[in-house]
């Protein structure tokens, strides 16, 4: 497991708010993509994240981005998924 030592997404965006500041558009982007990779990753598994939300989004120092908290995650048995 690895260590996200940039706090959570949702943190990070209270505090730029708090201090009135806005994101980059280049970290917001690599954010995205690392969104959008490990979802990938995750559904070439077989598996559902279906907790997706900021508080859910990882930040490593380097600005990294990494989904978490995998709680309610479900793994598909066949072709589709079934609650």
């Amino acid at each position: 497991m690895e260590f996200a030592d940039g706090g959570d997404l949702y943190s990070k965006i209270n505090e730029l708010k708090s201090n009135q500041q806005h994101m980059k558009e280049d970290d917001i982007w690599r954010i995205f993509f690392d969104m959008i990779m490990g979802l990938e990753t995750l559904h070439s598994k077989k598996i559902v994240h279906r907790d997706i939300k900021c508080a859910n989004v990882f930040l490593t120092k380097e600005g990294r981005a990494k989904l978490g908290d995998l709680n309610v995650s479900k793994i598909a048995k066949s072709e589709f998924l079934q609650t």
